[in-house]
């Protein structure tokens, strides 16, 4: 395992909160670029799977070959009220939860890395993909805002 990931994933804590930043309300739930999720909704996004992917952590850590449910994204985007809800709040909970689980995962020894779960679609995950996907995840969705923010005529926040 490459722990300079977890310092990535650590230092990742607080993107969201920058890409929020000076945004109004209405600017976080518009549509700047079409047919693409709003700044909003790809921050609460996030949050929520950073949250999967901290549960899915921990059951690799706890348990032997976990089951890892996949879940649908635009149904959570659709049905849990990402347009309503406090974007601050979520970025506050996705830096916690980064340092909270960074803690966690710099805690481990090198052999925990190795430790799977199997993902109901993709099959056998290792702790240390799950760490680099999420790494990646975030950098995956930062292009988008960017994006949104440029169409905004808001200097990017990261």
């Amino acid at each position: 395992m490459d722990r300079t990931h977890i310092d990535t994933y650590l230092s990742q804590a607080d993107e969201p909160k920058a890409w929020i930043a000076g945004l109004t309300r209405d600017q976080l739930n518009s549509h700047p670029v079409p047919g693409t999720w709003s700044i909003q909704q790809v921050v609460l996004h996030t949050l929520d799977s950073d949250l999967v992917a901290t549960d899915r952590m921990k059951r690799i850590i706890a348990m032997d070959l976990p089951l890892l449910m996949n879940y649908d994204e635009s149904r959570y985007a659709g049905l849990l009220f990402y347009d309503k809800r406090d974007a601050s709040k979520a970025c506050d909970l996705f830096a916690s939860n980064r340092r909270h689980t960074a803690e966690l995962l710099s805690m481990l020894p090198d052999d925990a890395f190795e430790r799977a779960g199997v993902h109901s679609v993709r099959g056998l995950v290792t702790l240390s993909q799950l760490v680099e996907d999420y790494v990646e995840h975030v950098v995956h969705h930062r292009k988008f805002i960017i994006d949104k923010r440029q169409a905004l005529g808001k200097p990017p926040g990261t």
